[in-house]
């Protein structure tokens, strides 16, 4: 690999230019080349960013041999294809949520790294990357609640059925996998799992409330878990509030509660006082500070600081903060919530 390291963006869609801006701000790389079926979004985000080289064949892409990485950012059921494809062509590889639609897409991918496990291949969850998100995990980590009770996610937001028409694979099973739970509602099942060390079974359901005539797939779903730990869980999500977007969570334990709405502090309840001030300190220590989000205002600033690391884990031959096989666990979930919805019972993820 060249000491500059060159970079190919598949997928030109809403997400696109939040990792081309991403790759731009880092030394020493360059986004060398977009791709996209529709040769006029690949054409216009070219000229907006002087990005030299666009296809509409990801293949044509994955052939140049100075191109070192790729991003992946097409819709759903693409993912693991495309994602065999760079690591066979030996890319580096990193891919936008959900990292696949199928279980049988999870396995493929994963076969494939097998076989090219010096390549980098992470799957973006970037909401791991947030200050709150690590003094979390940290709080965790060191028993800080005590014994874990339960913990839980609600994902509140609006799309409308101009979002769904947009594109033609979101609504869909067959291209998307799903609505509400693999869209959106991911990010937060993603973080809550990786929070409490993985879900190890659950029981779910779903349903389509008031997206009818605009998808075939749920707007809104529920789901009791139990975590690897033994604590217990919920997921409570839906895109037809009349809230644009919402996300909460919470983790109460036998000497400590703490409950955060997007990015606010509810409730941080600790019976030690001085780690209830200390927490207090921190908490308000990182809301404070400085945060630079790209694209949409909910992405957060995560995307930058997960594209710096998968850069950086290539350029160290050291495996990525947020590996594929880590980001699996979220769509495992997800499945897991439509398979037991499909088969009425608790099932193992």
């Amino acid at each position: 690999m060249s000491e500059r390291t060159k970079i190919g963006i598949i997928g030109c869609g809403v997400i696109a230019p939040t990792h081309i801006k991403s790759y731009q701000n880092l030394d020493q790389v360059e986004v060398a080349w977009l791709c996209d079926l529709n040769e006029e979004k690949a054409q216009a985000l070219s000229e907006t960013y002087g990005v030299a080289n666009i296809t509409t064949d990801y293949r044509q892409l994955l052939a140049e041999p100075d191109v070192d990485g790729v991003s992946i950012c097409t819709d759903h059921a693409s993912h693991a294809p495309i994602c065999i494809a760079a690591l066979e062509a030996e890319k580096h590889v990193l891919c936008e949520k959900a990292l696949a639609a199928t279980s049988e897409g999870l396995d493929a991918m994963q076969a494939a790294h097998k076989q090219h496990a010096d390549l980098v291949f992470s799957g973006i969850f970037q909401h791991r990357f947030d200050a709150l998100s690590h003094l979390l995990k940290q709080l965790v980590e060191d028993g800080a609640f005590g014994t874990i009770l339960t913990a839980g996610v609600q994902m509140r937001c609006l799309r409308t059925p101009g979002y769904y028409e947009s594109d033609c694979w979101r609504g869909t099973w067959s291209k998307e996998g799903g609505s509400v739970l693999i869209n959106q509602a991911i990010h937060f099942i993603d973080l809550l799992a990786w929070l409490m060390g993985g879900v190890s079974s659950l029981c779910g359901t779903y349903d389509n409330l008031t997206h009818g005539d605009s998808i075939e797939t749920e707007d809104t779903a529920v789901a009791s878990l139990r975590f690897a730990n033994g604590a217990l869980g919920s997921i409570e999500t839906t895109c037809s509030s009349h809230i644009n977007w919402e996300p909460t969570l919470s983790i109460h334990g036998t000497v400590g509660s703490l409950e955060v709405r997007d990015g606010k502090c509810l409730k941080i309840e600790f019976e030690d006082e001085a780690l209830n001030k200390q927490i207090q300190s921190q908490w308000k220590a990182i809301t404070d500070g400085p945060e630079a989000a790209l694209g949409k205002t909910y992405y957060g600033s995560g995307h930058a600081a997960q594209i710096a690391d998968f850069i950086e884990a290539i350029r160290d031959s050291r495996a990525p903060f947020v590996e594929a096989l880590s980001a699996r666990h979220a769509v495992d979930v997800v499945l897991a919530i439509y398979k037991s919805h499909r088969q009425n019972k608790w099932v193992s993820v």
